[in-house]
């Protein structure tokens, strides 16, 4: 348990130090129609010292980003309202969003298509949230 909390004040340091001038968290956008799970996960990378949105349709993740400025997303492959890889190429085809790091989730294994749309990594769920903050912060540099 020490360890892991030295680990997430690291984190935080580490990032705020790269950052260009803002002492801020790394801000990570959830994109899951799951309120469950999100909620879950959303706490638990707060824990881990990212600040956390969660968006529940897919139709809504443009405008929402452009409000919270996420340096990293996760969005599930299968939303209620268009697919994930339909908010991936949305925010690929934008200037704003053209470099933002995006993981993708499903339960199927769709990774060739995931990264084909533009997604940096993929994740088969269910996968170890514990491994996630390591993750997300790889790949932000």
């Amino acid at each position: 348990m020490i360890r892991q909390s030295v680990a997430n004040i690291y984190r935080t340091i580490t990032y705020r130090l790269k950052d260009s001038g803002e002492s801020s968290l790394p801000k990570v956008m959830i994109v899951d129609d799951d309120a469950n799970s999100t909620s879950l996960l959303k706490t638990l990378l707060e824990m881990d010292g990212f600040e956390v949105a969660i968006v529940l349709r897919g139709l809504e993740v443009f405008a929402k980003a452009q409000h919270f400025q996420p340096d990293v997303m996760i969005v599930d492959y299968h939303l209620n309202d268009i697919s994930g890889i339909d908010v991936i190429h949305q925010l690929r085809d934008s200037a704003e969003f053209a470099q933002l790091p995006i993981v993708m989730a499903s339960g199927r294994d769709v990774g060739k298509e995931a990264r084909a749309a533009g997604a940096n990594m993929f994740l088969v769920k269910p996968y170890d949230p514990g491994q996630l903050a390591d993750q997300l912060m790889n790949l932000l540099g």
